[in-house]
């Protein structure tokens, strides 16, 4: 894997400001039109690649049909994305069917770039598939029946199996959402299945209290794998998606330690209330290099922003304003 040392995407915090993450001043990153067919380009992970970085990113056509393509960037801020989506070949199965796919995430994984995305199966699911050099791409088999959503695989093995995150969910825009812990020795057949979190009280953190999905692949800190997650309020207006963050055991990750009642980043920003669906701010990818991290994120379902933040400052925070304790 790459190092990331003075490459990561970086803007150092904007002078009086307070926040424990912040925007990079020059979002979006990506616009709608950045590919010619495109109705807009969101909720789409990033990855460290030879001498750059490597993506896939949810395009929905001007047809508004759903589908992840891949680009590729020197320095994680401006990109170039492949023109046609992903074409895959057959991986651990021949059943390869899709109606739409959408939300990538992407992590390595031993050997390879594996990667997770709410896939069309008669209703969404997580689809997984890998590559090895985002040019040849394998599908494999879902990983459950529908319906499911925000698929997030750990970077490593658990107890010598692959584990995954999901959020069981219906066909529609699911009004109800916890974040499921599951186990595959081979990335074909999923169980040991565990509840990880649920949406919060109204009254506790109205903030998360609708529906909870996992965000970026974790990654360990000291205390153990930091996850940052989105969470929805039903408002008057309609849902409101935030970015939180949560720390779970190394070695147990269905077993939360820290969580935070305040967000770290919500809906703020002109991109972010304005677009084909106001008022989301939906964290896919993160790229971290010491005590740094950068998040990568889906605004108002129409493009990508980046924010930043020192990992140390946001474990703090989150052990700080810990809704368990």
């Amino acid at each position: 894997m790459k190092n990331l040392k003075d490459v990561l995407p970086w803007e150092d915090r904007p002078q009086g400001c307070k926040d424990v993450m912040w925007r990079y001043s020059h979002n979006p990153i990506i616009n709608r039109y950045d590919i010619p067919t495109s109705n807009s380009i969101f909720n789409s992970a990033v990855v460290p690649y030879e001498n750059g970085f490597a993506g896939v990113f949810r395009c929905d056509n001007k047809a508004v049909q759903m589908n992840i393509f891949a680009g590729f960037s020197d320095d994680g801020i401006h990109w170039e994305i492949n023109e046609k989506p992903i074409v895959f070949e057959a991986g651990n199965t021949q059943m390869i069917a899709s109606e739409y796919k959408y939300d990538p995430r992407v992590t390595w994984i031993e050997d390879r770039y594996w990667i997770t995305w709410c896939n069309g199966y008669h209703g969404p699911t997580i689809g997984i598939g890998y590559t090895f050099d985002f040019k040849t791409f394998y599908q494999c088999e879902n990983a459950f029946l529908p319906f499911n959503r925000n698929g997030v695989l750990f970077p490593e093995k658990i107890n010598g199996k692959y584990a995954l995150l999901s959020r069981p969910s219906d066909n529609g825009h699911t009004p109800f959402g916890d974040i499921y812990l599951s186990f595959s020795p081979d990335m074909k057949y999923w169980g040991e299945h565990r509840c990880v979190m649920s949406p919060t009280p109204f009254p506790e953190s109205a903030w998360q209290c609708t529906k909870i999905g996992a965000g970026p692949v974790p990654f360990l800190v000291d205390e153990g794998w930091l996850l940052f997650y989105h969470g929805v309020i039903t408002t008057c207006n309609g849902y409101r998606y935030s970015m939180g963050a949560a720390i779970l055991d190394r070695a147990q990750p269905d077993r939360v330690l820290y969580r935070t009642q305040p967000y770290l980043l919500a809906p703020n920003a002109p991109y972010e209330l304005q677009g084909d669906v106001p008022n989301v701010v939906f964290p896919c990818a993160a790229l971290h290099d010491g005590d740094r991290v950068a998040v990568y994120y889906g605004a108002a379902d129409t493009v990508v922003g980046l924010s930043f933040g020192y990992i140390r400052e946001i474990v703090d925070f989150i052990k700080q304003n810990n809704i368990l304790a």
